[in-house]
């Protein structure tokens, strides 16, 4: 299994949410965490086109995923 990387910000639910269900799974990840201000976040844009957080890297699969709900239902299907 190799690399997810979580792009995070500090005391955000979608974030944490998608934090608690990779490590329910008991999946290995890196967190990457951004700034607070949606114009800082060039790192994010860069790998997924938007400035919105969560977004994670699944290298393995290759995907590139934003939105909480849509990351949780891939992980599980992926993961679970």
């Amino acid at each position: 299994m190799g690399a997810i990387t979580l792009y995070q910000l500090e005391g955000c639910p979608y974030c944490e949410r998608v934090a608690d269900r990779l490590d329910e799974l008991d999946v290995d990840y890196e967190s990457n965490w951004v700034e607070s201000l949606h114009s800082e976040r060039d790192e994010v844009k860069r790998v997924s086109g938007q400035r919105q957080v969560p977004v994670i890297v699944d290298e393995d699969t290759g995907v590139t995923m934003a939105e909480s709900e849509r990351i949780v239902d891939f992980l599980d299907a992926s993961y679970a």
